[in-house]
């Protein structure tokens, strides 16, 4: 075990925008729950009350995270929805090949991009929690480094989508249309090797406040190009990738001139040390895009397996509204993913091993509570959701019969993302990436597939097999969490900032 001596940041050097309100909230808590008043880890939980005040304490710490991040991915998942709209008034033919080229080629490298950048809520926030705050401006331009590096990459995925499309079997039209939209939008990309490290950046220090507002301000803005570039200029589909494009680079340049201009006490300007340590760098950050690109693409290939049931047009339409609902499920959950791997990156770096393990079992807890209620929601009115996306009887009848499985999937989503995050937050990627792929890839879709097409269950029978899949991870990784030694992690944390961190970088 490694002896552990570590300051917190000063008082002084940490942004009090967006604390003040938690600490009105936890005025009237008991002062031993307080957040580690004394400089220590948390007291242990010996009666009924140190429960409750440990509850409203993480409660108040997770969603003062949480919310903030939910509300910016609305706004960034507005973004994408008005650039459709907007699009669809300009002809079916080009809405369809906008929303390929968004939910197809834009989605992959959104999602590998992220999880390359999740590496850095691991190290940004294990390095605050610990007090090497000079360390968080290197990683970020280490981070950019890299995420520049992979979107180069990727560039061939854009220039050549319109022939891969095709080759996949989309109508050339519409692969037409995608193609040409997917080339326009490249600077949008390349716009995410700035945005993600920044973000991952102030989440690590909890200046989530600002992630909103520039969120905000971003969707109030693209609406504007959007009806300028479109309406009154009469600028098609350039129009719109322009106004896609400007408003994901004015996302990236907010927040990095906030960094510079307001984050004085964890950025020190360029340094070349981030050029150090590359190697292990990338390793994290290809594990965490791995096992957050598995989760991704898992719920995204069952779309693809009921497009070729004996009727796709209902198995396909009544999914995809399930879907949509459960995607703004999700939305709430990446915000509290973000938040946990905060929480457990920053309490692991400070060497609080019981607060870390706290802060989890009350987030778990809550999240279920959230997945309960959705699944209330959605048995009552399993009869009657789906008229707000289709006017078809056939089609809500179709939705109805889903709607237990939604359920389910909504309470199993509700607990994945959080121990997501808590291996994010404690650098397992690679661990959680090799049980994905297994659960979900070996065991879930095979079983899904011998249940649609081998059986009469159709798209009932591909869900279950997908749902047997998540169930058996989550079940698996709630024993990991269960059974984790969490001084050995706090042991973990310590030797990885001895590594990466800024000691051993000087006298190298």
């Amino acid at each position: 075990m490694y002896a552990l001596e570590i300051e917190r940041p000063s008082s002084d050097s940490l942004s009090t925008s967006d604390t003040s309100d938690e600490q009105l909230m936890l005025h009237d808590a008991p002062s031993a729950f307080l957040p580690h008043g004394d400089g220590g880890d948390s007291p242990p939980v010996e009666t009924f009350e140190d429960a409750k005040a440990l509850f409203l304490v993480e409660s108040v710490k997770l969603w003062s995270i949480a919310a903030p991040i939910a509300f910016n991915i609305l706004c960034n998942y507005g973004i994408n929805s008005f650039t459709s709209i907007f699009v669809g008034h300009i002809g079916n033919l080009e809405l369809s090949g906008v929303a390929i080229s968004l939910s197809v080629i834009a989605n992959l490298s959104f999602g590998f991009l992220l999880g390359m950048a999740s590496a850095l809520e691991t190290l940004c926030g294990q390095a605050y929690g610990a007090g090497e705050i000079n360390m968080l401006g290197v990683y970020m331009q280490r981070s950019c480094l890299i995420l520049t590096s992979a979107c180069v990459c990727m560039m061939p995925l854009y220039i050549y989508s319109k022939p891969l499309l095709k080759l996949l079997g989309q109508r050339h039209d519409i692969a037409d249309i995608a193609g040409k939209f997917s080339i326009y939008i490249i600077p949008q990309m390349f716009s995410l090797a700035i945005n993600f490290p920044t973000q991952k950046f102030l989440q690590a220090q909890s200046k989530v406040a600002v992630l909103a507002w520039v969120g905000f301000f971003a969707l109030i803005l693209h609406l504007g190009l959007l009806f300028f570039f479109i309406r009154v200029f009469k600028w098609g589909l350039a129009g719109a990738a322009a106004a896609y494009n400007l408003s994901a680079w004015g996302i990236a340049l907010a927040q990095m001139a906030y960094i510079v201009g307001w984050c004085q006490d964890t950025w020190n300007g360029l340094s070349w040390l981030a050029f150090k340590e590359i190697w292990p760098f990338l390793k994290l950050s290809v594990s965490s895009a791995i096992m957050l690109c598995l989760e991704i693409w898992y719920f995204m290939s069952i779309i693809v397996l009921t497009g070729h049931l004996e009727d796709p047009v209902v198995a396909v339409g009544s999914l995809s509204i399930c879907m949509n609902l459960n995607g703004w499920e999700g939305m709430l959950f990446i915000g509290i993913n973000a938040a946990i791997s905060v929480r457990v990156s920053n309490e692991l770096g400070s060497g609080h091993p019981r607060a870390a393990k706290y802060c989890v079992y009350v987030t778990v807890f809550e999240s279920l509570l959230i997945g309960m209620l959705s699944m209330v929601i959605i048995i009552a009115t399993k009869d009657e959701f789906a008229i707000l996306f289709t006017d078809s009887k056939e089609m809500q009848k179709a939705v109805g019969d889903l709607a237990y499985l939604l359920a389910v999937t909504m309470v199993l989503n509700s607990i994945q993302p959080v121990i997501s995050g808590v291996a994010i937050g404690g650098g397992w990627q690679g661990l959680v990436a090799f049980i994905n792929l297994t659960c979900y890839y070996v065991i879930g879709l095979p079983i899904g597939f011998l249940l649609g097409y081998k059986t009469r269950l159709g798209v009932q029978g591909i869900w279950m097999g997908m749902i047997f899949g998540t169930f058996l991870q989550t079940v698996i990784l709630l024993l990991i969490v269960w059974r984790t030694n969490w001084n050995e992690e706090v042991a973990q944390a310590s030797e990885r900032m001895r590594r990466w961190g800024g000691h051993q970088a000087c006298m190298d």
